[in-house]
């Protein structure tokens, strides 16, 4: 039997990609549509102990448990990073994330900058991270209350927390600015296949390479 081909010895390593922005901004959105046009990238299932909108599903848009186990979670070290947003506690579970880029997947979440800075410490190489900024302010509140999920009350919350979420943009590897949805989501598929093709994430580059050199 003849020896393999060279490029089955190269293998990748998956990453984690986030998405931060601004709530209202586009970034569910963009994860969704990435999603729906690249089967391949796994969707991190956050936790919370806030109650689900009306459109969304347990164990699809996130796990919703109680404080009581969350804190728990928290003790145990079952989370890579959590936070507490709006009143509420979020958090991203270590086990699927940390198996899914051994065997060479690559998982999208979206999370907040607080979330992302933790991430920055526990996953830092295996990392791509992305900042969504809105055309404007106007068009920020628009969407918030086209969204019809929350109350008047939440929306004004949402809005005064704006401008501290978007002063972390210099934090990010990339920044987008969502004027057009299909325009965003193929601004972050093009960062995707840059990052598919970085040679760190590579394994087994070297000796295929070599191998070429050799004949």
């Amino acid at each position: 039997m003849s020896p393999p081909p060279a490029t089955e010895a190269i293998r990748r390593r998956g990453f984690l990609l986030v998405l931060s922005s601004p709530s209202g901004a586009g970034k569910t959105t963009i994860t969704h549509r990435l999603l729906d046009r690249d089967p391949s990238f796994t969707l991190s299932v956050s936790v919370t102990t806030r109650p689900p909108r009306p459109s969304e599903i347990d164990g699809r848009d996130y796990r919703f448990i109680d404080e009581a186990r969350f804190a728990a979670m928290v003790r145990e070290g079952e989370l890579l990073e959590h936070a507490t947003v709006f009143g509420h506690d979020y958090g991203t579970p270590r086990q699927p994330i940390e198996a899914a880029l051994t065997a060479g997947c690559d998982v999208v979440s979206d999370i907040d900058w607080q979330g992302t800075q933790q991430l920055a410490e526990s996953v830092a190489h295996d990392l791509v991270t992305v900042f969504v900024l809105p055309p404007s302010l106007e068009a920020l509140e628009a969407r918030l209350k086209t969204r019809a999920q929350d109350s008047a009350a939440v929306v004004a919350g949402r809005m005064a927390k704006s401008s501290e979420e978007m002063s972390h943009w210099s934090e990010y590897d990339y920044v987008i600015v969502n004027r057009e949805i299909d325009d965003s989501v193929a601004e972050v598929q093009a960062i995707v296949t840059a990052e598919r093709l970085r040679r760190t994430r590579q394994l087994g580059l070297a000796d295929f390479v070599n191998r070429l050199r050799a004949g």
